[in-house]
């Protein structure tokens, strides 16, 4: 998700895309869909939104992992994305059967070490020229997907779970909206040139201030804590947002790509939609393990 822009510039005559040269009307279609899908899931088959998030971040996996064979790095995908999914879903059900006797954490630490355990191995057989360099990519992939994912089934599978996914969720994209207008209307100082270029320190602070406003609400109106919880969630996942989105420009800009892949037409890949939220996620589960009853 990307924030906090400078204005663009203006090329008059240009069919219908946006900005960055979309497909605007897939853009919007691909768009709708997936809000609709999720929005849906969520509200109504808790079940199915898990499943629908760990079909994304194992996309997400793929995505980095082709990345990272651009720079000579070849991750172990096959163990990868079968961890990822084994993290997100196994997380969440002993999430849902807290009598069952094994906790979520339990569950979460486990099918994290048999994934590094598992590409370790996998990467075994083509011998040692190379291991060390593609360990660390398989190391870097289960680290940036699954183990940041893995806290979105933490947060839903808790007390108030739906309530406290869509808080998370809703700050987040205030967040973008905000950094996006205030940023098109008045930003002129560059925020981080060498890694965005188009993001401004004034679109910053329209992130910030929208982001704690929707967390203020979110705060009063759905978890039923006081206002400031709001206030400070709000303020974390703006930061921690940003640094997502900053993170995955610096990984594009290393390994020389635009677009993670082609997966969602009109958006990209699936790593550009996420990034923000990957980053956040632990953050909106400690601010609310701490301060929102019940974490």
């Amino acid at each position: 998700m990307s924030q906090q822009h400078l204005p663009p510039d203006q090329v008059p005559g240009t069919p219908a895309t946006s900005r960055a040269g979309r497909d605007l009307p897939a853009a919007i279609v691909v768009g709708v869909g997936l809000v609709l899908a999720f929005v849906l899931t969520l509200w109504f088959f808790n079940w199915g939104f898990i499943i629908l998030v760990a079909t994304a971040l194992a996309l997400g996996a793929i995505e980095v992992s082709n990345a990272l064979r651009r720079i000579g790095m070849t991750a172990a995908i096959v163990p990868i994305v079968s961890g990822t999914v084994a993290i997100v879903l196994g997380s969440y059900l002993a999430g849902q059967l807290p009598a069952g006797g094994i906790g979520s954490n339990t569950i979460l630490l486990a099918a994290l070490g048999l994934t590094v355990l598992a590409a370790l191995i996998w990467r075994m057989p083509q011998g040692a020229e190379g291991y060390v360099r593609d360990a660390a990519a398989s190391l870097f992939v289960i680290a940036y997907l699954p183990l940041l994912g893995s806290f979105v089934a933490l947060l839903l599978a808790g007390d108030q779970g739906t309530r406290r996914m869509i808080t998370f969720i809703l700050c987040v994209v205030a967040s973008d909206i905000g950094g996006y207008a205030v940023g098109v209307i008045f930003g002129k100082h560059p925020m981080a040139p060498r890694i965005s270029p188009r993001k401004s320190w004034e679109g910053f602070a329209g992130s910030v201030g929208f982001g704690m406003l929707i967390g203020a609400a979110c705060a009063t109106w759905l978890l039923g804590v006081q206002f400031w919880v709001g206030l400070i969630l709000g303020a974390v996942l703006v930061a921690f947002g940003t640094c997502g989105d900053l993170i995955e420009s610096l990984i594009k800009r290393d390994v020389g790509i635009k677009d993670m892949s082609s997966f969602l037409p009109g958006h990209g890949g699936v790593m550009d939609r996420l990034d923000s939220l990957l980053v956040a996620a632990p953050a909106a589960w400690f601010v609310m393990y701490l301060l929102v009853p019940g974490g």
